[in-house]
């Protein structure tokens, strides 16, 4: 039996060398900035990075991290109802809850955690949850999760016309709760989700709206709020989830931000929450440390967006044609898997660091170099890359 099981990895693996869609994993020997130090290449520029408004090596987060570690330890050590909540545990909540304009917050140790935890403690029997199609796997396995009984419905991505249809069977078919789940900004497209118009139609058939801010926290609206400022909404979501593991700090931890009782309801009900440790208190006050920094000083969202579409502006110029969006994911297609890995090897012998991503992660023939622009990047670095992209992708073509 093992050794049928051991043969089919080598076998797997194989296919992957065969096929070279093997993924590549960078050793990273320094602090994430603009530019970090990689193992057999030197310094180069980040193209990959969540660190969009450059906080993972800011020296008040950095050092509020250290602090916090001296004087909580290493980590909680627990799970949050045992002894594994902190004063910076509350601290936190509270002022994730004022940022995202919620009336209460619970923090788990990522946004994966978060999403998986809340999906399925939140909905029973009877009701319906509906998940756009190009959302994170994260939201998709807590769709997954729900218990026996729960319907569950895709629509396509973006399309509103198949939301109201989802909505309109949910409600014919007599569910309880319906639950709207999206995407503020789509990791892998780097487009918003038309929010203003996916609350119409939930007002309109009686359902909750749930938003993962991960890639729009601290990146979009006029002060890094994410999609509701991004639409000048003040409401109509039910719940927010995001990470501080991306703009926020790059450390790590995730979290729900909605009602206090449902707030109080998944720290007493969702797994993540009662079996697994708290989110230690040094990544707390590293997020802690990012919000404040970040509501302090909302101009780095401005000067984000202006070296994005900086970006933008290059990569359009050197005939690339990137995906349309206002985030600061720029997806450039490239076709075959084997294609995009290539396309981004070649870039990185040229210290340029971008992944190709293809599928199962995109759809079959959609492969794509993703660009993710940080305020810790100077124009210098945009033009240099934007050259070696450029270079790249014409080789690859051409191969």
């Amino acid at each position: 039996m093992s050794q049928k099981f051991y043969s089919r990895i080598a076998a797997d693996l194989q296919k992957l060398e065969n096929e070279k869609t093997m993924k590549v994993f960078r050793h990273i020997t320094g602090p994430m900035a603009g530019k970090a130090d990689i193992e057999g290449y030197g310094k180069s520029i980040i193209l990959c990075s969540n660190n969009y408004i450059g906080m993972d090596n800011r020296p008040e987060v950095v050092n509020a991290g250290i602090e916090a570690m001296k004087k909580y330890g290493a980590g909680a050590s627990s799970v949050r109802f045992i002894c594994g909540t902190f004063d910076i545990h509350r601290e936190l909540e509270e002022l994730t809850a004022e940022y995202t304009g919620m009336e209460a917050a619970i923090t788990y140790t990522s946004c994966w955690a978060a999403n998986t935890a809340s999906i399925p403690a939140l909905l029973a029997p009877g009701d319906t949850v509906i998940s756009d199609e190009l959302n994170h796997a994260s939201i998709i396995d807590g769709c997954r999760a729900v218990a026996k009984g729960v319907n569950r419905a895709v629509f396509k991505h973006s399309d509103m016309a198949d939301l109201e249809g989802k909505l309109e069977a949910a409600k014919d078919n007599g569910s309880d709760t319906i639950l709207v789940v999206v995407d503020g900004v789509f990791s892998m497209e780097g487009d918003i989700t038309p929010l203003p118009e996916v609350i119409k139609l939930a007002k309109q058939y009686g359902a909750i709206v749930m938003v993962d801010e991960s890639h729009a926290s601290g990146v979009i609206g006029a002060t890094g709020r994410g999609t509701m400022e991004y639409y000048g909404i003040t409401e109509g979501v039910d719940i927010i989830s995001g990470t501080y593991g991306k703009a926020l700090g790059g450390a790590g931890g995730g979290f729900i931000a909605a009602s206090k009782e449902v707030c109080i309801l998944l720290a007493q009900k969702s797994r993540p929450a009662l079996f697994s440790n708290s989110l230690p208190p040094s990544l707390c006050a590293i997020a802690i440390a990012s919000i404040r920094y970040l509501l302090d000083n909302p101009g780095i969202v401005v000067s984000l967006k202006k070296k994005t579409d900086y970006a933008r502006k290059l990569i359009t110029e050197a005939g690339l044609s990137p995906m349309e969006g206002d985030s600061a994911i720029i997806p450039i297609i490239i076709g075959a898997t084997s294609d995009a890995i290539r396309a981004s090897q070649l870039m990185m012998d040229k210290g340029v660091f971008a992944i190709g991503f293809g599928f199962p992660v995109v759809p079959e023939g959609h492969a794509r170099i993703r660009l993710q622009i940080s305020d810790a990047l100077d124009y210098a670095d945009l033009d240099y890359a934007a050259g070696v992209i450029k270079e790249a992708v014409e080789i690859v073509r051409g191969e």
